[in-house]
């Protein structure tokens, strides 16, 4: 049973097996002629032939021949697609003889197996020497070494046996003929599935050989040259009576339509072409005047192209190139042409340059004869003008020289491979040198010319000046730079100093002062100086290359020395003047001395001669000045210690401060650290094993503040938004702001943002603090009003507050209302300045300029529809205790501005122009709402400028509020500067602007000026008004007048010793007795006297009696009123009322003064107690006090008052 079925399920699996093959059946027959093998990609597919009655007979192989004209049953079987597991090779042979070729017309079974690819070949053979040309039928071909995207592929080889590459071709091309010769192959391959045309090639045999036509130009030679290692083939030149033959080389001169013919099947395999040229040329012009290529003459060859040009003396040749790169001996140009310039030399050498195309040299200069080469490879193709020639007279290169005579000049020739000469005139007499110039002493009116295009590249010249101060005076001259000669050459100048041998040479380099930077080292600015000494029995030793700017001010030293500056040809000469002294006496050899800037540095030092050798037995000094409250650390960085051969020497280094006695260290020992006060440094040197190396030494002097920094915490993390930004405003180096221990030259703390900050060395006065607080409200409805003030910073900033800014960011529907506290604004214009302490800028965003506002002014609001700032800059911020300013949040209006104005009387109102005195944004509107006050008209006087637009429309538009007629509409196709109108009621003014016109900018300032309005009916009643009230007035005088005088007779006036002062028939008279004059008599009866004495009858009918005396004998027993003195009689312009209470109820009468003695207050002691007016003496007065009202000390009584 399990033998049963494990038989099942290998018979299943071979079932499924071959239901997954693939298998092909079809039967062919081919051609007659044609060899057919048809072979398998994959190991496991075969091709088998059915045969047989029933064909049950197979026979199945990789590779199968099928026999011309034999039709075969053919199966084809594999487990992947058949159509890319075979190929099926079809080979033809096409016979020719000299003349014929059998079958004259190539043809394909293109129904054969077309499932599969196909590769068809055709060999030919022919007769030697016989070419067979094969014509392509339809469309040409084209040659090309990527596949075909039609699938069908020619490829074409010129022996069956030969190993080079084939090459290929593409149906759709200029290519109509094939040429081959015996042995050739051409073959098609077509991939699965693609239609191949029956009919291909027509194919002709003839003699092998080549005919072309060339022409040659009249100044041209051309050499044809075979390769021996390649075929044999001749060259014949044709048209005469027998051909004229060559095998290996042929010369071909100027011809026109010259006929050639080449035996062989390429020629240009086989032959190289040279062709020469010549180019006459004289100082003017060449002949011909460009190289020229024939693109067509001998296309397909190599070729090497040469133009031999013939240049007179003192001539300057220009050749121009499309863009060469000169290439070295081992480089290949990419497109396969290569040009080549040789030139003689004025020494009779050869000189050779090679270059590719594509580069960045157009035009050469060339002296003398010279040739121009261009090699062209089988595949390159040259430009069809080469070159184009300029032929000039050459002219040198002249400087005049006319110098001092302590002066010399050295000419350097530093290109020993130009062609360049330099010659020197004097005294009418030139030579001429191609090597280089020795010194020219003392050249006085010399003229030196360089017989080349560009001398600054080949020469370099040194001017010397001597100073000997043993002869001429060095007591701090300044040494200038003669910057007249040879200015974009490179220059050295060089100053040879010598004092006397016990004395030194002291330099001062003021200013600026000098950097050290290594020997070989040169300076950004191109200005490089070096000091360098001549020692005794010793080579000379650098003291040091330096650079402007720097530490070190005055180098001293021994003897003899030189001062070097040297400048680049590209860099304008601008030198550092120097001073000359002599110095004192030294055992040093040398002396730097330098001043260490205030701060935080770290400068290096090297040693003579480094990094060779510091010279032996000699010894430098380094003197140091160290500012105040600095601390100076010192650090050899590297150092060589020599053998010193003496036992006993070492190299010393010494420290010396003023006042301290020497410390002497190792070079191994530790330096100095964190000392302060000057100090100098020696170095001394043994005498040493030459042998080994020497003594060199760099080392570092570093320097830092003492001081302590101000620190600052700021928190910005608490209460409202703000961000704070503080910057570096002085020219202080030494100021050091740190963030966070990261130095910055601005600090920028941002909301929410907690920092350490640190200041040293930094005055209040050289920073700026400034702040700013973002206000965002993204939805209108909900944006409150918001007051601003000035938020409280920490206390522990060292700067107070420059500025502070709002930034405010709204919905676009909405518009923002800027309110004064006080209850208007006033915009800072010419004629109403605001003061600087309380100014509030306002922008826009995008930093659009709206205008400087401060308080009491005429504006009582200001809307912006925009996003904007607000800054303000007053002296003393942090006592801003109230708000500076309201803002809330309206509703969208349609302009970007609105002012809503309320003019006063006073004085003249200014409006002006966003951005005033500059123009308006452009595209921007902006709204004045004027509201004048009750009674008044607006005189507006408008100033217009710059009303003219590039694109849009400008308009200036006035109405009234209520009636809405236009006061004024102007537009920008208007020329108007000034108009004047009136307004007799609130009005609109209303700008709109455009895209102005070039640089003018629209600006519009208006003034507006009240005045009352006059209505005549009022003021005609006034008059009337007045007129009948001064009739009213003047009845009522008249009627108190009389009836006054009428109880004259029957009133009189007494006094009453007890009871208040009251006026007779009027008991409700309530002025006080300093309000009237009811005390004051013009005139006493003496008849009346003793009036007390009268009888009752003779009291009066109101009961009081009048005309009595009575002595006063105390207080009454009510409280006697207050007694005023007179008002003074107002002044002439004061206001009074219209009638004054005496000229309406009393009669005018005199005034009489009243004095102390005078008032009721008081009474005179010398009267007697007696009835009658009599004094008991004439001495003084003597008061008494009548009443406790006044109790304040009483003024001296003058004398001119009695």
């Amino acid at each position: 049973m399990r033998f049963c079925g494990a038989c099942a399920l290998l018979a299943l699996l071979l079932v499924s097996s071959l239901d997954s093959s693939e298998s092909l059946q079809t039967t062919v027959k081919p051609n007659k002629g044609s060899d057919v093998i048809v072979s398998s990609l994959q190991p496991d597919c075969t091709v088998c032939t059915i045969s047989g009655v029933n064909g049950n007979q197979t026979s199945c192989q990789l590779s199968l021949k099928l026999e011309p004209e034999e039709e075969v049953k053919l199966l084809f079987q594999c487990p992947q697609p058949v159509e890319q597991s075979y190929n099926v090779t079809i080979i033809s042979l096409i016979e020719c003889t000299k003349d014929a070729c059998k079958p004259p017309t190539v043809e394909v079974q293109s129904s054969l197996l077309p499932t599969f690819s196909r590769t068809f070949s055709w060999k030919l053979k022919a007769p030697e020497k016989t070419l067979v040309s094969l014509k392509v039928i339809g469309n040409g071909l084209s040659r090309t070494p990527h596949p075909c995207n039609d699938g069908r592929q020619y490829s074409v080889l010129t022996s069956e046996t030969s190993k080079e590459v084939p090459t290929q071709y593409c149906e759709g091309g200029s290519e109509t003929q094939l040429d081959l010769s015996d042995q050739g192959v051409v073959s098609l391959e077509a991939k699965p599935n693609t239609q191949v045309e029956s009919v291909l090639f027509q194919a002709f045999a003839a003699p092998m050989k080549r005919v072309m036509t060339v022409t040659i130009g009249p100044a041209s030679t051309v050499v044809l040259t075979r390769d021996p290692g390649k075929d044999e083939c001749e060259v014949c030149v044709s048209g005469g009576a027998s051909p004229d033959c060559h095998a290996t080389e042929k010369t071909l001169k100027s011809a026109e339509k010259l006929p050639l013919e080449f035996r062989c099947l390429k020629p240009e395999d086989v032959f190289t072409m040279k062709m020469t040229t010549k180019i006459e040329c004289t100082q003017t012009s060449c002949t011909p005047a460009s190289a020229e290529v024939d693109l067509d003459l001998f296309k397909g060859f190599k070729k090497t192209l040469t133009w031999d040009v013939t240049v007179p003396d003192r001539t300057v040749l220009t050749l121009e190139f499309p863009g060469l790169k000169e290439k070295s001996a081992s480089e290949d140009c990419e497109d396969g042409i290569q040009y080549t310039v040789t030139t003689m030399r004025t020494d009779g050498q050869m000189r050779t340059n090679s270059y590719c195309k594509h580069g960045p040299v157009s035009q050469l200069d060339l002296f003398g004869n010279m040739a121009v080469t261009v090699e062209v490879s089988k595949e390159g193709e040259p430009d069809q003008t080469v070159f184009n020639t300029t032929a000039a007279p050459r002219r040198g290169r002249s400087t005049v020289v006319n110098s001092d005579p302590n002066m010399s000049l050295i000419i350097t020739k530093v290109d020993k491979e130009a062609d360049c000469q330099v010659c020197v005139t004097e005294a009418s007499k030139q030579t001429c040198t191609s090597e280089t110039l020795k010194r020219l002493k003392n050249p006085r009116n010399a003229s030196v010319e360089f017989m080349c295009l560009q001398p600054q590249k080949v020469y370099t010249v040194e001017i010397n000046r001597e100073i000997d101060c043993t002869k001429t005076s060095c007591s701090g001259n300044a040494v200038h730079v003669n910057n007249e000669f040879f200015s974009n050459y490179n220059r050295t100048f060089t100053w040879d100093i010598k004092v006397q041998p016990t004395q030194t040479f002291h330099l001062d380099f003021p200013g600026s002062g000098l950097r050290q930077i290594p020997n070989e080292g040169t300076c950004p600015d191109g200005h490089t100086y070096s000091v360098i000494l001549y020692l005794h029995r010793a080579s000379p030793a650098t003291i040091g290359t330096f650079c402007k700017g720097g530490t070190v001010t005055s180098i001293l030293g021994q003897y003899k020395g030189r001062v070097m500056l040297t400048v680049p040809s590209d860099v304008t000469l601008d030198p550092m003047d120097f001073q000359l002294k002599i110095g004192p006496q030294s055992e040093a050899t040398a002396i730097v001395k330098v001043n260490l800037p205030r701060g935080t540095s770290d400068t290096e030092f090297i040693t003579p001669n480094y990094p060779k050798d510091f010279p032996d037995e000699k010894q430098i000094l380094w003197e140091f000045s160290i500012p105040g409250m600095h601390n100076y650390s010192v650090k050899f960085s590297e150092h060589s210690a020599p053998e010193c051969l003496n036992e006993g020497d070492v190299v010393v280094v010494e420290y010396q401060q003023e006042g301290k006695k020497p410390t002497r260290t190792a070079l191994t020992d530790p330096q100095p650290q964190h000392q302060q006060g000057a100090f100098n440094l020696t170095l001394k040197n043994c005498k040493t094993n030459q042998t080994l190396p020497g003594l060199s030494l760099r080392y570092s002097v570093s320097v830092m503040r003492s001081g302590h920094p101000v620190l600052c915490t700021v928190d910005l993390t608490k209460g409202e938004a703000v961000s704070v930004q503080i910057e570096k405003v002085g020219a202080d180096p030494l100021c050091e702001m740190k963030k966070d221990s990261v130095e910055k030259k601005t600090i920028n703390v941002a909301k929410g943002e907690t920092a350490k900050l640190s200041f040293l060395d930094c005055p209040s006065e050289d920073l700026r603090l400034t702040a700013s607080k973002l206000i965002a409200c993204a939805n209108a409805s909900l944006c409150t009003p918001t007051p601003l003030s000035i938020p409280t910073l920490d206390s522990c900033l060292p700067m107070p507050l420059h500025s502070f800014s709002w930034l405010f960011t709204i919905p676009h529907e909405a518009t923002l209302d800027l309110v004064s506290p006080t209850g208007s604004l006033r915009q800072s214009l010419p004629g109403q300045e605001c003061d600087p302490s309380s100014v509030l800028r306002v922008d826009e965003n995008d930093g659009s300029f709206i205008g400087d506002f401060c308080s009491d002014g005429v504006i009582q609001k200001l809307q912006v529809h925009s996003n904007i700032s607000i800054t303000v800059t007053p002296r003393d911020l942090r006592r801003s205790e109230e708000p500076l300013l309201n803002v809330s949040v309206s509703p969208e209006i349609k302009e970007d501005i609105i002012y809503r104005i309320s003019p006063n009387l006073m004085s003249p109102t200014i409006l002006a122009t966003p951005n005033w005195p500059n123009g308006m944004k452009a595209h921007s509107s902006v709204s004045w709402i004027v509201d004048l006050p009750w009674m008044t008209h607006a005189l507006v006087k408008v100033d217009i400028s710059g009303l003219e637009c590039k694109h849009g429309h400008a308009r200036i538009n006035m109405k009234h509020q209520e009636e809405g007629n236009d006061l004024l509409d102007i537009g920008e196709s208007e020329k108007t500067s000034t108009t004047n109108m009136t307004a007799r009621q609130s009005f609109y003014l209303n700008l709109t602007n455009c895209q102005p016109e070039g640089s003018d900018q629209f600006n519009v300032k208006a003034t507006i000026n009240l005045e009352r309005k006059t209505n005549l009916l009022p003021i005609l009643l006034g008059l009337v008004g007045a007129v009948l009230l001064l009739l009213l007035i003047l009845t009522v005088v008249c009627i108190v007048v009389r009836k006054k005088k009428s109880k004259m007779a029957s009133q009189a006036s007494i006094y009453m010793g007890k009871g208040n002062i009251f006026r007779p028939n009027d008991r409700h008279f309530v002025k006080t007795r300093a309000d009237n004059d009811s005390h004051v008599y013009d005139y006493i009866d003496d008849s009346m006297v003793y009036g007390h004495l009268l009888t009752d009858s003779e009291i009066t009918s109101n009961g009081v009696q009048v005309d009595s005396y009575q002595t006063f004998t105390g207080p009454s027993d009510r409280t006697l009123p207050v007694i005023k003195e007179p008002d003074p009689e107002p002044e002439k312009g004061q206001y009074q009322s219209f009638l004054s209470p005496s000229d309406t109820f009393m009669p005018p009468r005199p005034r009489t003064p009243i004095e102390r003695q005078d008032s009721l207050g008081f009474q005179d002691r010398r009267m007697l107690d007696n009835e009658l007016y009599t004094f008991k003496s004439t001495g003084d007065m003597n008061t008494i006090r009548l009443s406790g009202v006044d109790m304040e000390p009483q003024p001296p009584i003058m004398e001119e008052s009695l």
